[in-house]
């Protein structure tokens, strides 16, 4: 099957979601609710995390390599949305209307998913198994610039199948790409991984 154009460059960042990890077995299978926007965004960033490997013996490199340990990243936001507060960074609300942070609070691990556009076409990604880190908190006088919100956080692999991200290209199945913010994506039975040809529409 003949392969779609490829993007020539990439832009842009929209379309931000969230999917909490409700709960995860003994293989380390995770369960997801469903994906929820964060609107707002700003800026992402995202740092691959690693080591090298250089083995030396013989004289010669004997063994060169790597190892994907995920990554860390920075979104910024205009505003963390109530669900997000609630439901990742485990504030509470009160029956009075108020909410409020504690101690012992339990965060939530989360996919995240979000979109890059591009001249052909909009990339989709998913990020498996995200942490985040309490962000700062602040406001200044009356200016033109708004607030932003920035959320420092950590990617790694999946215990089950050591996946760390997924994206689509632009031979991605129509189904899998419309759905990419509905649910979290999970391959089809009978998807193989190496495929070098593109599988289009």
């Amino acid at each position: 099957m003949t392969k779609k154009p490829e993007n020539k460059i990439e832009f842009g960042l929209e379309k931000v979601h969230v999917a909490k990890i409700t709960s995860e077995d003994a293989l380390g299978n995770l369960t997801y609710d469903t994906p929820q926007a964060l609107p707002g965004a700003v800026e992402l960033t995202i740092e691959p995390q690693g080591e090298t490997i250089d083995f030396q013996a013989d004289n010669v490199t004997y063994y060169g390599g790597s190892t994907n340990k995920g990554y860390t990243g920075t979104l910024t936001i205009a505003r963390m949305t109530d669900y997000f507060q609630t439901e990742i960074l485990g504030e509470k609300l009160a029956s009075d209307g108020t909410q409020s942070e504690f101690a012992d609070a339990e965060q939530a691990a989360f996919a995240m998913m979000f979109q890059i556009e591009g001249d052909k076409n909009a990339t989709r990604h998913l990020l498996y198994k995200c942490t985040v880190s309490r962000p700062k908190q602040g406001s200044k006088t009356k200016s033109g610039d708004p607030n932003t919100t920035e959320l420092s956080f950590v990617s790694v692999p999946r215990s089950s199948d050591k996946a760390v991200k997924t994206k689509t290209n632009a031979n991605t199945k129509k189904e899998v790409y419309d759905g990419w913010f509905t649910n979290v994506y999970k391959p089809a039975d009978g998807v193989t991984f190496g495929a070098t040809e593109g599988v289009g529409s």
